[in-house]
């Protein structure tokens, strides 16, 4: 008999916990991101109250992510600057320069007092887009 009841309670234990995983796993914000970036959908990962937290930001189809840094404001130390890069480049493809600007505008939303830089080889094609566009 007492067997039976410490069998059953490690049988609601086990269901509890993997109850637990399942919702975890079902709220996952990375998972929101990776179904974003395979169905080319626009969503931004942020935790902008942890600074050490990169950005992670999917527009059709490609995966760029951001480091930030901080730096005082005029008022406050604040997040001054953002680097944005990308791991594959040929995801770039059919991106306008108003993708890119988008992009910042987002950014700049959430943190107002940041400069957005990019990286190389996104720099060289922002430049020959608005020479192309001009």
């Amino acid at each position: 008999m007492f067997t039976v009841l410490i069998f059953r309670l490690f049988l609601l234990i086990a269901v509890g916990i993997i109850l637990y995983s399942v919702m975890r796993y079902l709220t996952d914000p990375r998972r929101k991101l990776e179904r974003a970036h395979r169905n080319e959908d626009f969503y931004v990962l942020d935790d902008s109250d942890n600074v050490r937290k990169n950005i992670f930001l999917t527009v059709r189809g490609a995966m760029f992510e951001g480091e930030k840094f901080l730096g005082t404001t005029e008022q406050s130390v604040e997040v001054t600057s953002i680097t944005m890069q990308t791991e594959d480049l040929d995801k770039l493809r059919g991106m306008t320069s108003q993708d890119f600007h988008s992009i910042e505008k987002e950014l700049t939303v959430r943190y107002p007092k940041a400069e957005i830089e990019w990286r190389q080889p996104i720099a060289d094609i922002l430049r020959k887009l608005e020479k192309e566009h001009k």
